[in-house]
């Protein structure tokens, strides 16, 4: 992370555009297939960005060690993946790693802890974002990087969950890109 604590998550090439001309220093490409990427990560990176790829949701991608070298060869500087497997194979290939999870209930909580230690990802995405309390927990147990992400509605709620413990928020909400 550098100076913004704001990672723009965009889903088409009119948002990364939009995205690459705003404060945040990380793109996550929430839908990406296998003729795109090099593009759209030339896109980001002609701008300085940080380019993050989804790879469960990717198309035509596969989801492993052959479609993580497939990735970075063509562009992407991390993964972002809810499976362990996925975090672990595309840290063999020095890519930086999200590990996007969801907090549901209680006992989620112990999972997500778990999981995260297991795996190591470089970070973990907690979905959805508006829960200042599971991250004060996380960070407390977790020593990486804590993101919150999803159903972030205010800037009050960014920086609710900033001051509670998170690095920072991904928010596919354009007004919020340049604060």
């Amino acid at each position: 992370m550098n100076k913004n604590r704001i990672i723009a998550a965009v889903r088409n090439e009119e948002e990364l555009k939009f995205a690459a001309e705003s404060k945040a220093d990380m793109i996550f490409m929430l839908n990406v297939n296998i003729m795109n990427l090099n593009y759209l990560s030339e896109i980001a990176h002609k701008s300085g960005k940080k380019f993050f790829i989804h790879l469960d949701l990717a198309e035509g991608i596969g989801k492993d060690a052959y479609g993580i070298k497939f990735a970075k060869d063509n562009g992407a500087d991390g993964i972002i993946s809810t499976r362990s497997n996925i975090i672990k194979l595309a840290k063999k290939e020095d890519l930086y790693t999200v590990q996007r999870l969801f907090a549901l209930d209680s006992q989620s909580i112990e999972t997500i802890i778990d999981t995260a230690t297991s795996s190591k990802p470089d970070m973990v995405e907690i979905m959805p974002g508006l829960l200042p309390k599971v991250v004060k927990r996380l960070k407390s147990e977790l020593k990486m990087p804590i993101v919150a992400g999803g159903l972030i509605d205010s800037t009050e709620e960014i920086t609710e969950l900033l001051s509670s413990g998170a690095t920072a928020v991904s928010t596919g909400k354009k007004e919020f890109w340049n604060i």
